[in-house]
């Protein structure tokens, strides 16, 4: 295996061919840096456009619940007004719930009463089988 001989380069060659390398590099790396600055630049401009579109809705929401805020302020006058009318009706209906809850605890109470009475009394018998086993 003989070595092989590549052509040597001329002076005009070499410095072409150094000048060509130390062009490139430099244009490489300044590709490399706008690329990555066009790409990030382009990433916030989205994340700032995800928070303002958030922001906004959550200002449409947030007026929405204000108006059913101002609503309910506009009517609270007459509900306390319908309240102050109902407050004997609510009596009454206190009462009568209050009677059906009593008889319903006084129903449990007589129901265990009767059912403790007619369980049958202990035998006053000893037991007829042997109760200690034997070893």
């Amino acid at each position: 295996m003989g070595r092989r001989s590549e052509p040597k380069l001329t002076s005009r060659e070499r410095l072409n061919r150094g000048l060509h390398y130390t062009a490139v590099g430099p244009v490489d790396i300044t590709r490399g840096v706008v690329g990555i600055t066009a790409h990030s630049a382009e990433s916030a401009a989205g994340a700032i456009k995800r928070r303002a579109r958030d922001a906004r809705e959550m200002r449409e929401e947030l007026t929405k619940e204000a108006e059913a805020v101002k609503q309910v302020v506009a009517e609270l006058p007459q509900l306390l007004e319908e309240a102050r009318k109902s407050q004997h009706r609510r009596r009454r209906r206190l009462f009568v719930f209050g009677f059906l809850g009593l008889a319903g605890v006084g129903g449990a109470i007589a129901f265990v009463i009767a059912r403790r009475s007619s369980a049958p009394e202990p035998s006053p018998l000893p037991p007829s089988v042997e109760v200690s086993p034997k070893i």
